[in-house]
């Protein structure tokens, strides 16, 4: 599934914004999945991915489980566990899943994964509301 031209400029998948990360999203079975190696334009400090990166990619690969199945969804609420460094250039996995639904409401999760250790550098949960369909 294509984004709809009104997600086409979003920050971390948009393929009409020249400044995002663009991450491109699919599913395997029940995972969202996708891969972004960090550069130097996403640096907090000492070659240290910023943190609001990853949380970038954390809500996505959440979001994009609903967007790729056709449902629109936007972030009600999410919290974030970061557990390492992500060094610049290091490459990472994305993984996000549905935890469970209720009505318009659904409860996600996701995690990055460095791809050369396997370490997790962080980890989210989130709760993403579908709207009402017109």
């Amino acid at each position: 599934m294509s984004l709809s031209s009104s997600a086409n400029r979003c920050f971390v998948c948009g393929p009409g914004n020249a400044q995002g990360l663009n991450v491109h999203f699919r599913l395997e079975g029940d995972l969202c999945k996708a891969e972004f190696t960090p550069g130097a334009a996403h640096v907090g400090y000492d070659n240290v991915t910023h943190g609001g990166i990853i949380f970038s990619l954390l809500d996505d690969v959440m979001a994009n489980w609903l967007w790729l199945k056709g449902e629109q969804c936007f972030t009600a609420k999410a919290e974030v566990r970061y557990r390492a460094q992500l060094p610049v250039g290091a490459r990472v996995a994305l993984e996000g899943w549905c935890d469970r639904r209720k009505g318009r409401l659904a409860m996600m999760s996701g995690r990055v994964v460095r791809e050369d250790t396997q370490e997790v550098v962080a980890q989210a949960t989130g709760s993403f509301m579908i709207p009402p369909r017109a």
